[in-house]
């Protein structure tokens, strides 16, 4: 916006979904299950209200700028039929489809759930097993090995024991070789994958012999027993998903409980048959054995206990390994089969892949994961089985099943929810819902015949078509989505899916994404560890403000900037004592100059650039780099090295070098003297190029010091007036050699006397004839002096400037030999120059006022001083 463009920073807030439901639930306690779905609704809505409007003051305290009086929600009427209609239009392009399919589903919130709202609980304990399947037909090729023996197993190897009711075929790799093996122990005989021989006999505590090997594509024709449920048969069928890493090589397929198991079943056409409930537990048809268990605990004790009876376990074992949890109750998921509507994304993607490589990704190597994302996702479940949400706007007949839908019921029920929002789907009754109109043209069938579906929309989906609303005015492309990594599988994927399958076109120019907030010893944060750092604690300070100080929200927003966001973020007492410590300084340097410009008008006071001491001209050499570099990494949205590059700048170029060489000029020069005027110029330049470049990160004290510094009665703001203003003929290379040249000096001279007062000393400078003797001619082109630039560089009370050693060099004095070398155009002129350092002590009396050993009496100042306070002052 400082850089002169109209910013439109629209926030937006998802209030449908899940979580915002089992917030408002939990807060109605026992009476939850009490609730009708439209009086849910009405609570998780007051809930999603009362959220916002503490989120939106909160953000606004923080000092984000946005449109606040134009944000969007996702529960407005408006934008919900807005939704339904991008949800039509996806329909009728076939991208949308209903079918029965294993799912990630929720036993703790009865719904099924899309990839981004699992989280991986690297802990989680499975108890896995070995299991014995008995091939009933063996393949041919091993008929030779195994015909004098009455029995062979294929050995399977599973964490989810509960899943093997299920099981319908078991698989191999076409392409990997099988051993049949002889087991030393028992002297039975299994099959399975060579590479993994050795593991399992390991794990199995025994031997193999082997006595055959074929490939896996021999293993074709096979069929196996099932074993717990007698008559049943299992095929042995080639499948691409098979490892040889973990197992045996053999896979047990459950059609109803896997991905690619669902795969294979598609492909041979077997039986999907889900035996397992909306609550996780065993139906009916699994058997009296195992009916109502849960599957997680009962359920797979049950079935273990069923493979020992038969005699088909060889090993039970815990295992820790990385299983997929229910993001809000923290709870594992399991994978189910079910009926649910589905987004074919494996037909939008190919196009969406082309499209991103024109995106451009902050920082880049988002890129890869987005696009593994992209690829992986072939489909996209996008029903929920919850109320607190946009109505999937279908209707079912009651005795085939089959979904109602067409463009009539369309436009009715979007002018419906452009009228009442989404609660009129369970407000009004089913007859003005699905009209008679409706039925009539559409040859539809009494509308007593139909139920309305109770699914609602995915929430990703909710917050993946913000595009068809927030950007209507730009064609429906942003320049920027900004929002944590976990999106990229997120709200950055639903609103890349929405885009292409409606529109053929990306909504988004660029993506930026950050990282994740830890704590100091980068642990996760977490309630139930109590290490969650609130940020309005942070602000305002919590309840033992000796522990949790009040820092104000500009030291949070520098602690953000100065954080490797795009990565995981640490954050902790001593962190933010750190940052606080750095903005005081910064404060401080502000203030000084401030400080220093109470009496300076820019107009009026002003030097021109030609008129100025050479060090000030250099000092606007060096902020005009400054300014260039603080640009370009704004401009790379890299705030870090922003504030990496301003802190070198306050602390070694003005707080240790400038401030320090200038003071004799400011405090002890006549308040109008050119020279002082000169020095209150750089100032003045200086503390408006720092607080426009900080302002950004800072924007309460930027603002502070802008109104402060404000030569107009009403002042506009900092973020109204332009960025950096820096000009070209700041920029003299030239002059960096004569100030550098003199620092090279003046770096002999300090190192000489640590910790000593250099007005106590005069200094010496002898440089034969050369470019160095005429760069340091130009800052003193007297022989002695306590007024002139190099001296003032110097910091000492007198420097002279010699081409050859004095005759005379007192025993106390210190001499010290150095070489500079000169680069002038670029490499151009390169000479490299000696030169030597006298140091001895001043010659002449303290000044009572400068300080500077440049008086004839202790009580008389000095010259310099006398014609300043001629008739101001008197000792």
């Amino acid at each position: 916006m400082m850089r002169g463009y109209r910013v439109h920073f629209i926030p937006g807030w998802d209030c449908h979904g899940l979580p915002i439901e089992l917030r408002a639930l939990a807060e109605c306690g026992d009476q939850a299950k009490m609730l009708s779905p439209i009086e849910i609704r009405t609570k998780a809505r007051e809930f999603a209200e009362r959220t916002i409007e503490r989120q939106r003051s909160a953000f606004i305290r923080w000092g984000v700028m946005a449109d606040w009086d134009n944000c969007y929600y996702t529960f407005d009427k408006q934008y919900e039929a807005k939704q339904l209609e991008v949800f039509h239009q996806m329909f009728d392009k076939g991208y949308i489809y209903r079918d029965y399919k294993p799912v990630f589903w929720s036993p703790s919130t009865r719904t099924a759930l899309a990839e981004a709202e699992l989280e991986y609980n690297q802990e989680h304990v499975s108890r896995s097993v070995f299991v014995k399947f008995p091939l009933l037909s063996v393949p041919s090729k091993l008929i030779s090995a195994t015909e004098n023996e009455s029995s062979v197993h294929a050995l399977i190897w599973t964490t989810q024991p509960w899943t093997i009711p299920a099981n319908q075929a078991v698989c191999y790799m076409p392409n990997a070789q099988y051993s049949l093996v002889k087991c030393l122990n028992t002297e039975e005989l299994y099959l399975l994958g060579t590479e993994c021989i050795g593991s399992t006999a390991a794990i199995l505590g025994t031997q193999f012999e082997i006595l055959q090997m074929v490939k896996g594509s021999d293993l074709k024709g096979g069929v196996c027993g099932h074993p717990i449920i007698p008559g049943r048969r299992s095929q042995l069928l080639p499948a691409n998903h098979v490892t040889m890493q973990k197992g045996s090589g053999l896979v047990h397929t459950a059609p109803a409980h896997g991905m690619e198991d669902y795969s294979v079943a598609s492909q041979h056409g077997l039986p999907i048959d889900c035996l397992v409930n909306e609550d996780g537990v065993f139906t009916e048809e699994a058997g009296s054995d195992l009916q109502n268990k849960f599957v997680l605990n009962e359920g797979n004790e049950t079935v273990i206990q069923m493979l020992q009876g038969s005699k088909m376990l060889l090993k039970e074992e815990d295992i820790k390994h990385s299983y997929p949890y229910d993001w809000r109750t923290k709870k594992p998921v399991i994978i189910r089969s079910s009926k649910q509507w589905f987004i074919d994304t494996g037909r939008i993607k190919d196009r969406a892949q082309e499209l991103m490589k024109k995106v451009e990704m902050i920082p880049q190597s988002a890129m890869n994961s987005m696009l593994t994302m992209l690829e992986r996702r072939t489909y996209w479940c996008i029903s929920r089985q919850r109320c607190w949400g946009v109505p999937i706007p279908v209707f079912y007949h009651k005795e085939t099943g089959e979904p109602f839908i067409n463009k009539y019921t369309r436009d009715h029920l979007i002018k419906l929810v452009k009228e009442h929002g989404t609660d009129c789907w369970w407000t009004l009754p089913l007859d003005q819902l699905l009209t008679k109109e409706i039925l009539k043209k559409s040859g539809g069938s009494d509308v007593s015949n139909y139920d309305k579906g109770e699914d609602i929309l995915d929430i990703w989906f909710d917050s993946g078509i913000s595009w068809a609303n927030v950007l209507e005015g730009v064609n429906n492309i942003a320049d920027v989505y900004l929002e944590g990594k976990d999106q990229l599988g997120g709200w950055f994927l639903s609103s890349l899916l929405t885009s292409v399958a409606v529109q053929k076109q990306i909504p988004f120019r660029k993506l930026i994404v950050h990282g994740f907030t830890v704590n100091e010893t980068g642990e996760k944060m977490s309630k139930s560890l109590g290490n969650v750092v609130d940020p309005d604690v942070v602000i305002n300070g919590g309840e033992d403000q000796n522990q949790d100080p009040p820092y104000g929200a500009d030291i949070l927003r520098w602690w953000v900037a100065e954080s490797n966001v795009f990565a995981e973020v640490l954050i902790g007492q001593n962190i933010l004592h750190a940052a606080r410590d750095e903005v005081f300084k910064l404060r401080n340097t502000l203030r000084f100059m401030l400080g220093n410009l109470y009496n300076f008008n820019r107009k009026t006071d002003g030097v021109s650039n030609e008129q100025m001491f050479l060090v000030d001209q250099y000092m606007l050499h060096l902020l005009q780099d400054y300014g260039i570099k603080v640009t370009e990494a704004y401009t790379e949205h890299d705030f870090g090295k922003v504030i990496r590059l301003m802190l070198v700048f306050i602390n070694r170029e003005l707080s240790s070098f400038y401030f320090s060489v200038i003071k004799d000029r400011l405090y002890c020069e006549d308040e109008k003297h050119p020279k002082r005027r000169s020095c209150q110029t750089v100032l003045d330049e200086a503390l408006d190029v720092i607080t426009r470049s900080v302002a950004p990160i800072l924007p309460h004290l930027a603002e502070e010091i802008f109104q402060h510094q404000s030569d107009i009665k009403e002042a506009l703001s900092v973020f109204r007036t332009g960025w950096i203003k820096t000009s070209s003929v700041w920029k003299k290379p030239g002059i960096v050699e004569a100030i550098e040249g003199a620092c090279a000096m003046r770096d002999s001279f300090l190192s000489s006397i640590p910790g000593k007062n250099t007005l106590e000393y005069d200094v010496t400078i002898i440089i034969e004839p050369s470019l160095l003797l005429e760069l340091m001619e130009q800052l003193q082109n007297e022989q002695i002096s306590s007024s002139s630039e190099l001296n003032e560089l110097m910091m000492a009370s007198h420097t002279t400037l010699l081409t050859s050693f004095p005759r005379d060099i007192p025993a106390d004095a210190h001499v010290i030999e150095g070489k500079f070398v000169i680069n002038l155009e670029g490499g151009g002129i390169i000479e490299e120059s000696p030169y030597v350092v006298i140091i001895q002590p001043a010659a002449k009396e303290k000044c009572p006022r400068c300080k500077k050993y440049t008086s004839d009496s202790t009580l008389t100042p000095c010259s310099r001083c006398l014609d300043v306070i001629a008739g101001k002052w008197s000792i």
